[in-house]
Formats: C-alpha cells, sequence, structure tokens
C-alpha cells in the first residue's frame, strides 16, 4: 500500500487488513527496521518520503475519515454572506464541499480542487487568484497569485498544511505553496487550521502561519495511545488557540455536536495580526470567539486526552 500511495495512515492499515492498530504498529516497526518503510506520526511513508511532498493521489488515501469529520465540524464555523478565503489541500477540498450549501458565501481560493467543488453551487461565488499551477497538488502558485490577494479582506481564512506544532505553527514542505498561503492569511481577520491527529507533532521545512496568528485549530480525536499528539493540543491550547475536536468518524453522537456548537475553546481572540487592517471592512463578518463557557473545562478534556 505504502508503494502504490506513497503513503498510508496506521488507522488505515488497520481497516484494510482487519486488525488492530497496535499489531499494525508493531509490523510497521518491523519493516522500517527492515529498510522497506519509515515510520511517521501516524503512518508510514516510503524511504525518505519525508523530505519531499506527497501529492494529491497519495494524500487523498490518507486519514480519509478524519479528514470528513473536520471538515463538517469547520463547515459550522461559516455563516451565510460571509467572505472566506480556502488553501489548497484535502482536508480544504472536504471542506469546500460542504461550503456549497452555505448561501450567499464568497470563497476566494488558489485551489482548482476546491473551486471544482464549489462550481455548481448555485449561491456561492468563487473567485480564483492567479499564478502558476502546481500540478502536485492542483494549486496556483507564485507571485501572479500572491499579488491577486494584495488589498483583499475577507473574515476567515481555511489552512491546511503539512505539519503542526505549538513550537513553530503550521508547516508545510513546498517554498511556493509556503508562500501563498501566507498572503491567503494575510487577508483573514481570523485564521482556522484545518488538521488531523497525524500532523499533530510534526514539523516541516517551510512555516506557513506561526501559532501566534492561529486563531483555532480544527482536528480529530488522537488515538488513545497517541501521547505526542496530545502533548501538543495541550501546548496549542496553552498558547491560546481555540481548540475544536471532531470525531473520527464524522457522525453524531461521537465527539461531534450540531453545528453551531461544535466543541470549542472559550478564549479571546487574538488582537490584529502584524499588518491587519482594524476592521473588516463594509460587509464583511467580524471574527468573534465561539465556544462554551470556560476554558478550565476545555483545558481538562485536552490533559483527559493525553492520560487515555
Amino acid at each position: 500500500m505504502v508503494r502504490a500511495n506513497g503513503a498510508v495512515s496506521l488507522r488505515e492499515l488497520a481497516r484494510v487488513v482487519q486488525t488492530s492498530e497496535v499489531t499494525v504498529r508493531r509490523d510497521v516497526r518491523a519493516l522500517e527496521a527492515e529498510g522497506l518503510l519509515d515510520r511517521r506520526h501516524g503512518g508510514a511513508v516510503l524511504p525518505g518520503g519525508f523530505t519531499r511532498e506527497s501529492g494529491f493521489p497519495q494524500k487523498s488515501h490518507l486519514a480519509t475519515a478524519e479528514k470528513t469529520a473536520i471538515a463538517d465540524l469547520a463547515a459550522g464555523l461559516v455563516e451565510e454572506g460571509e467572505a472566506i478565503v480556502v488553501g489548497a489541500g484535502t482536508t480544504t477540498q472536504e471542506l469546500a464541499r460542504r461550503l456549497a450549501r452555505v448561501p450567499g458565501l464568497t470563497v476566494v481560493t488558489n485551489s482548482l480542487l476546491v473551486a471544482q467543488a464549489l462550481a455548481h453551487a448555485n449561491r456561492v461565488e468563487v473567485v480564483m487568484t492567479g499564478g502558476t499551477l502546481r500540478g502536485s497538488n492542483y494549486a496556483l502558485v507564485g507571485s501572479g497569485a500572491e499579488q491577486s490577494l494584495q488589498g483583499l479582506r475577507v473574515s476567515r481564512a481555511f489552512i491546511s498544511g503539512s505539519g503542526l506544532t505549538a513550537e513553530r505553527g503550521l508547516s508545510t514542505s513546498n517554498m511556493l505553496s509556503a508562500s501563498v498561503d501566507r498572503a491567503l492569511v494575510q487577508a483573514a481577520a481570523e485564521v482556522v487550521v484545518l488538521a488531523d491527529h497525524t500532523k499533530l507533532g510534526t514539523d516541516t521545512m517551510f512555516q506557513t502561519v506561526p501559532t501566534d496568528l492561529i486563531t483555532r485549530l480544527v482536528t480529530d480525536e488522537p488515538p488513545a495511545h497517541d501521547d505526542r499528539a496530545g502533548t501538543e493540543l495541550q501546548a496549542l491550547a496553552d498558547q491560546g488557540v481555540q481548540i475544536a475536536v471532531a470525531g473520527a468518524s464524522g457522525a453524531p453522537g461521537g465527539d461531534q455536536v450540531p453545528a453551531r456548537q461544535q466543541q470549542r475553546r472559550d478564549v479571546p481572540v487574538p488582537g490584529p495580526r502584524r499588518g491587519q487592517l482594524p476592521s473588516a471592512g463594509p460587509g464583511l463578518r467580524t471574527a468573534t470567539a465561539l465556544g462554551d463557557p470556560g476554558q478550565g473545562a476545555e483545558r481538562a478534556r485536552v490533559a483527559d486526552l493525553r492520560r487515555r
């Protein structure tokens, strides 16, 4: 499976071979000892695969259930009539499919996959950046993309990446993609990062969004044995990032609750970012802190995830 897809998650392996993640993890260690693959947080890749960015076909097979649950939760943050930016990625593509049902929405994106997902939405306006096409992830990059974002102002940016740590923030393994993502973030009053648990604690070459500029993280619940992801979630929360955790199955009754009442961290929204205009501008909704009262309860929940 790794040879065919370039990368695979432990959850997906366990599902396909119908065994436990504990068994899969043991076998992956044995395969790594033989030099057949490299273990990564929550999965495995071809030897040396971490140094290069996986293409869309490889990424689309990783953590599919988790990405679906994250997209469901993130879609609940978007309100009718908003103007937002959505970056490139397989998770943001899942989000775009759900945004097609939000009336009066304006979506600015550099992703052909996001635009395609919204192409037939009757009441959603799609604005694409210029730029040069990167075939590996179907995104427009380069100076043309960055220049087309100058002077833009929207309420929220939904961004994904290759890794997320409390120390360094969101990062990616491609310089051109990182540069465009930074331009997308600068256009938004609020930054929402979409990252499944396999990316927590992973640091890649090019920083996209430092931690102090991330308003909210939407992720899935890490496995009980995943101490690193739980520790990273706590560290992000300690730095003021609002945490929303979706059930991996994406089904009601798990860790999810109905839209608009999703699990969120009630902490103050960070103040204006460097270079941010003092106002969101006419016609744009300002960012608000969403969440259940009390920061302590959510911190206790994250700590409980770590213990489990």
